[in-house]
């Protein structure tokens, strides 16, 4: 598991910003209870991104479909021959492998929304990409690297919702970055240049 754990020291304001949102929303400024694995002693969390909730709705729709499926399928051969005759254990046994299979993949699709985590810093951006159980991407650049900040919002659902791909660009040989479905997207792009300005002395 990505190395993200509650902490609770007092934030200060940064850049007229005060605390919002917790451990568990795709959207926290200043987050009071939260640190991350590789954080500096005076290194303030200014940001704290997962993707947009709405990204969720794939899996948790298929999730329900799944879940109805047995007795779907129950209801639909129950009238006629088509239903194997198999010992009656099988007729319980079978279905608890299923939705066994089914908890699997719902508790993995949320692990995966839940730790794949974006972080603004008041020293650097962190993309925190959790692959499965036993492996994890970390990747960070400082501030002062940071050359270009943009986003994009393609789509009547990201504007609806408000969510969209920010990009980072950094110099020479460091690692570009997307955030991907991120919430107000706008607003992180302002917050990331006004550190950047004040990080430089000067705006991008």
């Amino acid at each position: 598991m990505p190395d993200v754990y509650t902490k609770a020291p007092v934030k200060k304001r940064i850049n007229g910003l005060t605390p919002q949102g917790g451990s568990l929303s795709a959207f926290a400024v200043l987050p009071k209870d939260i640190r991350f694995e590789t954080q500096e002693a005076n290194e303030e969390i200014v940001i704290f991104l997962r993707q947009h909730v709405i990204v969720n709705a794939g899996w948790i729709f298929a999730s329900i479909i799944l879940a109805l499926l047995p007795t779907i399928v129950e209801i639909l051969l129950s009238g006629t021959n088509l239903l194997p005759t198999l010992p009656a254990g099988y007729y319980v046994v079978i279905p608890a492998l299923w939705y066994l299979g089914l908890f699997g993949y719902i508790f993995v699709s949320f692990l995966h929304w839940y730790f794949n985590i974006y972080i603004v810093t008041n020293e650097r951006v962190v993309d925190i990409d959790w692959v499965s159980l036993l492996y994890k991407h970390f990747a960070s650049t400082r501030l002062d690297k940071v050359q270009d900040v943009s986003y994009k919002q393609a789509g009547i659902l990201d504007l609806f919702f408000n969510f969209g791909h920010v990009y980072i660009q950094t110099a020479g040989s460091e690692q570009n970055f997307e955030f991907a479905a991120v919430p107000k997207p706008d607003l992180i792009v302002r917050q990331i240049n006004e550190l950047v300005e004040e990080k430089n002395g000067h705006s991008l």
